[in-house]
């Protein structure tokens, strides 16, 4: 039986990942975490850190295939003077240690979770990225991912192990954070928002659907040095998006019509030209090369996956 490490087995990603692989029954799991915490019905390894000299020996094992979810995470309001740097540390540095010495330990497959920012912040409206776009990354977080991703293949050339690289769009689901999270408190404290009148068209991915595809790669013969962009196959308006947020939770939707180019010029006012653009701006994926190579398919829709977040969302007290 394939035996799977799961890197991050406490993150958003990675726990759900580490359940989906449990329930097929074709594999065996373990996850990595960075305490000494044990997690249910799974083997568990303490790793301390991520970077260029954290030792993976004892966690590799026996594995025959690592999915690396752990990484270094955007962050919004980045506090640090030269924020590339850590980026690099734990998703480039990190990540070719851990490759080297998994391909090392007899690892067939290394299976990256990347990032849609290594294709860029944003498309035009009707032209969605696709994965053998020429990489754009525009944010210290991308451009370590990036490099992590050419880091990989090069690695390749040298030793017998596959990569996969999967570069996911916006992950939402059961328990999720930031702002997706921060929406859906507005929303169901019925706050007004100045976003009825978004035409724009943003391709999303639920946590159920990112955790299917990355099942299928640990062991399909064509994702062998393949990158693949995923999404729930519907794209949305952040107009759209929040109306069905408010329907699920039950709640009026108190969208007001204001034009985006107005909230672009307030938005730049108080210099948060970024948070406009993921708000206005469009962000769409091609999955078509996911679908024909893999014969995979969205396990669920929007409306399903935004259902099963809400409903956690009351279960858990908001």
């Amino acid at each position: 039986m394939t035996h799977v490490l799961v890197t991050g087995g406490t993150g958003f990603v990675g726990a759900a990942l580490a359940e989906k692989i449990k329930r097929d029954g074709r594999f065996e799991v373990s996850v990595s975490v960075r305490d000494k915490r044990q997690l249910p019905g799974v083997h568990t390894c303490s790793v301390s850190g991520l970077d260029g000299g954290t030792s993976w020996s004892t966690a590799l094992e026996g594995i025959d295939v690592v999915v690396h979810t752990a990484a270094r995470v955007h962050v919004m309001r980045e506090s640090l003077s030269d924020p590339l740097t850590e980026f690099r540390k734990v998703n480039v540095e990190g990540t070719l240690n851990l490759a080297r010495q998994a391909a090392a330990s007899g690892v067939k497959r290394f299976v990256f979770l990347s990032s849609i920012k290594v294709n860029g912040e944003g498309t035009e409206l009707g032209k969605p990225y696709k994965p053998d776009d020429i990489p754009h990354p525009l944010d210290p977080y991308g451009v370590s991912k990036m490099e992590a991703e050419k880091a990989l293949f090069g690695l390749t050339e040298e030793v017998q192990m596959d990569v996969v690289v999967i570069r996911p769009v916006l992950v939402y689901g059961p328990g999720v954070k930031a702002n997706f999270l921060s929406m859906i408190r507005w929303l169901d404290k019925g706050v007004p928002l100045p976003l009825g009148a978004i035409h724009n068209a943003r391709s999303l991915v639920a946590l159920d659907n990112l955790v299917s595809l990355i099942v299928t790669c640990v062991d399909h013969p064509a994702a062998a040095d393949q990158i693949f962009l995923v999404s729930d196959g519907e794209d949305l308006s952040t107009t759209q998006l929040l109306a069905r947020i408010s329907q699920m939770l039950k709640k009026p939707s108190r969208l007001i019509p204001v034009p985006p180019w107005a909230l672009d010029f307030v938005a730049r006012l108080f210099k948060r030209g970024d948070f406009s653009k993921r708000l206005c701006g469009s962000l769409q994926v091609d999955i078509s090369k996911t679908r024909s190579l893999l014969n995979w398919s969205p396990e669920v829709s929007v409306d399903q996956g935004l259902a099963k977040t809400i409903s956690h969302f009351v279960e858990q007290g908001k």
